[in-house]
């Protein structure tokens, strides 16, 4: 790998165990590395949004990796139509060949993710993310539509429970980038969106869903959830129905409020704003250099490893 300059990236390309190609960006620590981080985007939003962070992260000595998950930005293949690709995958293939990929670069580096909404969810799809040391999971819900926000449930559904899986339809694909919403979205992805039932292993067929809770419970890195008080997709319940499946991790849901957040908006978007690099991003390094939860009176549930807690 060639040498970049301070704060600034290189291009990469990561292969699947399908063969799939992502594109992505390598951003080195400036100094010593004391680890690694992936960042995991949310659904339908682009690996560059978080370029910001990425490059604040590796001015506090961490190497990072951003990427697109296949069908998205730098990882979109000619068509959209026709390409099979699932939700599941961007987790079960495409996050499992990022950590294989930072780990075969830094073997000895420990691996930590932050993952914004889905992003903080997949994780454990991938049978690398046994080996994750900390996730930082930012606004992260297994999108269920009676979790949203009630306020805005009902707008909500029809947005993404009949509209999407309507246009979908008829396009063969979600186009979300002329509608101004997300970007375009694979079929698959978006319909495992609009259909999702209250289990998550209830969405696949009955001989893959123990392989997939299996997954899931292999992950022991400690997580760190955290949500705001204006988040319509995050709200608790959306958060803790995620939670519950890394059984053998110690999680801590934390609600963040206008009080902690002083710098800017705290929508479900906001947060990787660089408007929050004195709150939010400063205060996240607390959970990946040493695993402080920086907001302890902000906690609104937690759960040891093996055990249910308030989730």
């Amino acid at each position: 790998m060639t040498q970049t300059q301070p704060g600034t990236s290189q291009a990469v390309e990561i292969v699947c165990a399908d063969g799939v190609r992502l594109g992505g960006d390598f951003w080195p620590a400036q100094g010593n590395p004391k680890g690694s981080v992936i960042v995991n985007p949310a659904t339908g939003v682009l690996a560059r949004y978080y370029h910001r962070y990425a490059r604040y992260l590796t001015e506090h000595g961490y190497d990072v990796l951003t990427y697109d998950y296949r069908g998205i930005g730098a990882s979109r293949p000619a068509s959209l139509r026709g390409c099979g690709y699932r939700w599941r995958d961007w987790g079960m293939l495409d996050f499992n060949a990022a950590v294989k990929w930072m780990k075969a670069r830094s073997p000895d580096a420990k691996l930590q993710v932050v993952g914004h909404s889905i992003g903080g969810f997949l994780p454990g799809f991938a049978a690398e993310a046994a080996t994750l040391h900390r996730i930082l999971a930012v606004g992260a819900q297994y999108a269920y539509w009676p979790d949203y926000a009630p306020d805005k449930r009902l707008g909500m559904f029809f947005r993404w429970h009949i509209l999407m899986p309507a246009l979908t339809a008829i396009c063969g694909y979600f186009p979300g980038r002329r509608l101004g919403w997300l970007e375009d979205l694979p079929a698959g992805v978006a319909n495992e969106w609009s259909f999702r039932k209250a289990r998550m292993e209830m969405n696949y067929p009955a001989n893959e869903r123990s392989e997939v809770l299996a997954h899931f419970a292999a992950v022991e890195a400690d997580i760190l959830s955290i949500t705001t008080d204006v988040d319509e997709y995050a709200t608790v319940p959306a958060v803790s129905r995620g939670l519950r499946y890394y059984t053998s991790s110690n999680r801590t849901l934390v609600r963040l409020g206008s009080d902690d957040l002083p710098d800017g908006p705290r929508g479900h978007f906001a947060l990787f704003h660089a408007n929050h690099t004195q709150d939010f991003w400063a205060r996240t390094l607390q959970w990946l250099d040493d695993g402080t939860n920086p907001w302890p009176e902000r906690v609104v549930s937690q759960a040891p490893a093996h055990g249910r807690g308030g989730f």
